[in-house]
């Protein structure tokens, strides 16, 4: 692995998220079976690259300082 990521990128992180959340869900009485883990765990990468974006965009144009 050359390539260096912030950890809020990685899907092993959400993945490893979501099932100690559907464990905590199964032990409270309402099972998230593994389909529904994995979907979870897409739509969230999908919305923290989102806000991720937005954020990047807000900040730019927040920003006092020029591009270099």
């Amino acid at each position: 692995m050359d390539k260096a990521k912030p950890w809020y990128a990685s899907k092993t992180i959400w993945a490893s998220l979501v099932a100690v959340f559907a464990a905590l869900a199964t032990g409270f009485g309402h099972p998230i079976d593994a389909k529904m883990q994995a979907d979870v765990v897409d739509i969230t990468i999908k919305v923290v690259g989102l806000g991720a974006s937005v954020l990047a965009i807000f900040g730019r144009l927040k920003a006092i300082s020029r591009i270099a």
